[in-house]
Order: C-alpha cells, then sequence, then structure tokens
C-alpha cells in the first residue's frame, strides 16, 4: 500500500491488518482505490521518483515478499504497541537502499544501538541512538528473515526478499551474537538494477577482446578474484551474456543468486541439506552443460571436480579468494590441486578492485610532488603533470568521492606460462612473466590517476605500493 495525496493505493497483495495499520499511520480520511499489482509498482515508482519517500516520510513502505516469513510462525511483532519498531526497521532499510548501500550494519553496543551502511566501499552512520529496544529489532529483522527467534546463542543466516517501488530487493541477512545482543549485518542486493556492460565496468578495449576469445574457449577454468565486495560475480555474469548462445546449456551453482539470467539454468547453494558447491557441480555435470558457472571455489573438493570438469570438456567460470591474477595458482595450489592440473585446465585469471571516483564538483589538481611522482617512476610509468586529490562538497556528502570505478588485472595463460605453472615456478616469478607494470593493479590504479578520475590516496589504500 502507498499514499497518494488522499488517496491509499491498494495492490493486489493487501491485508486487512495492512489496511488498518496504512489509515493509522495517514491520521486522515483516505480513499481506498484497488489497483491491479502492475498499476501499483508503477504508482510506487512513480512515488519514488517524485521524492515522496523522503527519508523523514514512512508513507512508502516496504512490503514483505510472501515467501519471507514461513507460515508456521507468527509475527509477534505486528501488535499495535510494536508499531515504532516495525516502522524503525522499515526506514533503515528503506533509506540503504535509495541510497545505494551494499550492506548494512545493525550493531548493538553499551550505549544503545547503532546503525551504518556501506557507500562505495565505507562505512556511514545512518543512526546512534540509546533509547530503541536493541532486542526487539533484533527479533523483528529475524522474523523477516524466518530466523528463530528464541535463538539467540548461536549465529544465524536468512534472507529477507523485499519490494520497493516494484524494485526486487533481496537481503541476506546474518546475525551473531554478541556482549550487548545480536549483531546483525544485511547484504543489500538490488536486482533492479541489471548487469553492466562490459564497456560500462571500466574495461578498455584489449581488455574486452581478452574477456571475448576467453568466453568463447570450448574448455577450461577463468577465475575472478579479488575481496569481497570488489564485483566479482558482476564480471562473471558479463562473462556468461558473453558465453551465451543458442546452442549453448549454461548452468550456475550460486550463493546466492543475484541476478536473474533468462535462459540460463541457476541453482541455489544450501549447505544446510548437503546443496554444497562442490555437491551442485557434480549435480550440473550430469545435466549435460557446456558453460558452468560455480559461485566460489572455497575447498580442495570443489577446485577438484571443477578441474575434473574442465578436462572433461566444460567451459567453468568461478570465484576465487586471492590478492592478484597470478596469486590464484598459489592459492589453487594451497586447495591441493597439482601443477600440472592447474597448467593444464586454468585458461585465464581476472583480478580486480573497485576504486571510488572522484566527485567532478570539487577535486582539485595539483602538481605532484617528488613524493607523489616516485610512486609513478617505480612502475615504469610516466609521472603527470597534474593528479587530483579529493576535498568534499555539499553533493558528495564531504566525502570528496562519488560513485566507483573498476581496475581490472587480468591474465591468459599461454603456453610459456602453461609450462611454468607445470614446472612449479614461484608466484615473483611468474608475475614478471605474465604481466608488465602498466598491466598490473597498481598500473592500472595510477593510470586512472593520471586520468583524473580517482585520487593517488585511494588507489595506495585499495591496492598497495606492490611491486
Amino acid at each position: 500500500m502507498a499514499l497518494d495525496g488522499d488517496r491509499l493505493i491498494i495492490g493486489a497483495g493487501a491485508t486487512t491488518m495492512g489496511l488498518r495499520e496504512a489509515r493509522r499511520r495517514a491520521g486522515r480520511a483516505v480513499e481506498p482505490v484497488f489497483e491491479s499489482q502492475v498499476a501499483f509498482e508503477a504508482t510506487l515508482t512513480r512515488l519514488y521518483q517524485s521524492g515522496t519517500g523522503a527519508e523523514d516520510d514512512d508513507t512508502l513502505l516496504f512490503d514483505l515478499e510472501d515467501n519471507a516469513v514461513p507460515t508456521r510462525q507468527r509475527d509477534l511483532l505486528e501488535d499495535t504497541e510494536d508499531a515504532p519498531v516495525i516502522q524503525l526497521v522499515n526506514t533503515l532499510l528503506r533509506r540503504a537502499v535509495l541510497a545505494g548501500a551494499s550492506d548494512l550494519h545493525i550493531e548493538p553496543y553499551e550505549g544503545g544501538l547503532r546503525a551504518r551502511m556501506r557507500l562505495d566501499g565505507f562505512l556511514q552512520p545512518l543512526m546512534d541512538r540509546s533509547d530503541v529496544p536493541v532486542r526487539r529489532i533484533a527479533s523483528r529483522l529475524k522474523v523477516m528473515a524466518g530466523l528463530d527467534i528464541a535463538e539467540t546463542r548461536l549465529p544465524q543466516d536468512g534472507r529477507i526478499p523485499l519490494r520497493l517501488g516494484g524494485r526486487l530487493i533481496d537481503t541476506r541477512v546474518s546475525t551473531l551474537p554478541g556482549n550487548y545482543g545480536e549483531r546483525i549485518v544485511l547484504r543489500i542486493l538490488d536486482r533492479s538494477t541489471g548487469l553492466v556492460p562490459l564497456d560500462e565496468l571500466g574495461l578498455n578495449p584489449s581488455q574486452v577482446r581478452l574477456l571475448e576469445r576467453l568466453s568463447a574457449m570450448p574448455n577450461g577454468i577463468i577465475l575472478a578474484t579479488g575481496p569481497t565486495g570488489s564485483g566479482k560475480t558482476t564480471t562473471l555474469y558479463s562473462l556468461l551474456k558473453l558465453a551465451d548462445r543458442h546452442e549453448r546449456n549454461i548452468v550456475t551453482v550460486e550463493d546466492p543468486i543475484e541476478y536473474d539470467l533468462p535462459g540460463i539454468s541457476q541453482s541455489q547453494i544450501n549447505a544446510d541439506i548437503g546443496m554444497t558447491f562442490a555437491a551442485g557441480l557434480r549435480a550440473t555435470l550430469r545435466q549435460d552443460p557446456d558453460v558452468i558457472l560455480v559461485g566460489e571455489i572455497r575447498d580442495a573438493e570443489t577446485a577438484s571436480v571443477a578441474a575434473q570438469a574442465a578436462l572433461t570438456g566444460h567451459l567453468v567460470f568461478s570465484s576465487l579468494h586471492a590478492n592478484g591474477s597470478v596469486g590464484a595458482v598459489v592459492r589453487l595450489r594451497d586447495l591441493g590441486l597439482d601443477d600440472f592440473l592447474i597448467a593444464s585446465t586454468l585458461r585465464g585469471v581476472i583480478a580486480q578492485r573497485l576504486l571510488r571516483r572522484l566527485c567532478t564538483e570539487c577535486s582539485r589538481p595539483h602538481a605532484p610532488q617528488p613524493s607523489e611522482a616516485a610512486y609513478f617512476t617505480k612502475h615504469n610509468l610516466a609521472a603527470p603533470a597534474w593528479i587530483h586529490e579529493a576535498v568534499g562538497c555539499a553533493r558528495c556528502n564531504q566525502t570528496g568521492y562519488a560513485g566507483r570505478i573498476g581496475i581490472f588485472e587480468m591474465v591468459e595463460v599461454d603456453e610459456a606460462l602453461r609450462a611454468a605453472i607445470d614446472q612449479g615456478e614461484t608466484e615473483t616469478r611468474l608475475r614478471h612473466m605474465a604481466l608488465d607494470a602498466q598491466y598490473t593493479l597498481i598500473g592500472q590504479g595510477l593510470a586512472e590517476v593520471a586520468a583524473g578520475r580517482s585520487s593517488l590516496a585511494e588507489t595506495l589504500r585499495v591496492v598497495g605500493d606492490v611491486a
């Protein structure tokens, strides 16, 4: 439901309890207007775009999907006296989604409750109050996620599917017991954003051509590496779109499924019932696949099954936690794969990071100091005449940055590199063989600094001064 002037717009999924709550919040006489689900979502989108959903306005509410709360579990917080708790939780969720946050942190401490959201990789304060019922807020979120509200001693994981203004929002919930209550972190996935074209990810034309060549290979393993939140899944999905052919059967095993890909079979991991990455990958091999996406290679069993799949004529995309592109070889060795197996199956590795983009309104240019120019010289790059630094203004919320841009380090495993991997060469030796200075992560980051799109401080923070 949504308030539009003196009209109460009611969609197909409205309930009697929701109608009473909407009238109570309106505080005045409103005319109920019933609309189809499509028309209702269009109205929500219009209200959102017109700014009706301001931060202090709770007329535009989240709609909890029907499958979010198991039918056997009664939401005890729907009582009238607990309405402020529901209102506060909705407000926090809505503000985080509308701000484009990737995570929402709910953190109880000795002085009360703190809420923070992660924007462009940094946590920003959202609320810090001492007069809120900490346990009731935690219970409300756990009920929405279908978790056991009676269990407060063990960590739990769940999900909250929501809609806001016609946008499908999937929220992953993780709880962790602490001294002053349960700490809750919500990973926010906005499925309405869709996939980003390769040329908008920050890739240069030569990198796009390399990805097109890798995605067209008939077999092997292609890995995306980087820390959590660096955009690995977005890159892998874009590769899947490149590999999507009408004559190819593409199957994914993911945790979570972040985007719905038309024409592609997607499976959700559920470790509680034994549906692990390794089990899901084995099952997909019996589905006559041509291309397989494994969300993450995180143990020896998954790495072994992925290698066997690549050896038997399948093209496997996956992500791996490693510090760089060549570091993926060391990580696969650590997971127990033999050098000859890595050499025969690995086709390419993409290492990536996200740099905060300088605000175009307030960034300030200056000639690089000798200590700043030394970073370019150290990596065999020409120091630019000008570099920019972050200042801060109202447009960027005094951070000096607005948005992010990707930097990529890509390695295609050719015959020389394959032989070196097979012979057990060190990471340092492999890096010198595979990458020139300008194609490393630090080289790509310094190129963004020279172009004025990011700052030297941001590049060093994200990538570090790696030789």
